[in-house]
């Protein structure tokens, strides 16, 4: 489970301010490409944190843009000040819960990341799961063509919860990983992912699509 940092005195406006920030996000419902200087694939993070896998993955790939959201000012503010000096052309930023994705986005996202995910223990809050069949038929509504979707977490129940709600969704396997740290797959880590490998826990990973 990511730990939420308190509150950060001038988050919002350090947010408002950087360059990164897509500020009324709703108006580019179905064009964002328009928002990149190239027609290039759009990846998207769902809850990134501070910002450093999305950032590491921008920099890595230039052919791909990249957006990342997230809900919280405490932790977004830290990615907009890793980026103050950067020149970054293929990422973007919204601030924006995920919930109210598909008034966002419409049929021009092609992967979806989802990066240690707040698990949401408890049954009767199942429906809040990124990977529940609610949070699934959303992603439906904004993936362009084959739907694609990278999960990482530490948390073995989120798992085995999203394993198997991926299946009944139609999703098929690609890649998995019990333990992505000493298996031979690329990864970009982030803040999170280093802080559970120090202290040796597994990391599970899953590549799944569906046509």
């Amino acid at each position: 489970m990511k730990v939420r940092l308190k509150n950060v005195k001038g988050a919002k406006e350090k947010i408002e301010a950087s360059s990164y920030i897509i500020k009324d996000p709703e108006t580019y419902k179905g064009k964002y490409q328009t928002l990149f200087s190239q027609n290039n694939p759009i990846h998207l993070e769902i809850g990134m944190g501070k910002g450093d896998f999305i950032i590491k993955m921008a920099k890595k790939y230039p052919n791909i843009n990249f957006i990342g959201i997230e809900m919280f000012d405490s932790v977004m503010v830290r990615a907009c000040e890793k980026l103050e000096n950067e020149d970054i052309p293929n990422l973007k930023l919204i601030k924006m819960d995920a919930g109210n994705i598909e008034n966002v986005f419409s049929k021009e996202i092609s992967c979806i990341y989802l990066n240690f995910s707040d698990p949401w223990p408890k049954k009767r809050h199942a429906k809040r799961r990124l990977t529940s069949e609610i949070f699934l038929n959303k992603y439906d509504n904004i993936f362009k063509d084959e739907k694609t979707i990278i999960q990482k977490t530490d948390n073995r129940h989120l798992f085995e919860y999203s394993l198997i709600s991926f299946v009944n969704h139609g999703y098929k396997i690609s890649e998995l990983s019990l333990d992505l740290t000493h298996d031979d797959i690329e990864n970009e880590t982030s803040e999170y992912e280093e802080k559970f490998i120090k202290r040796g826990l597994p990391i599970y990973m899953a590549k799944v699509y569906k046509d």
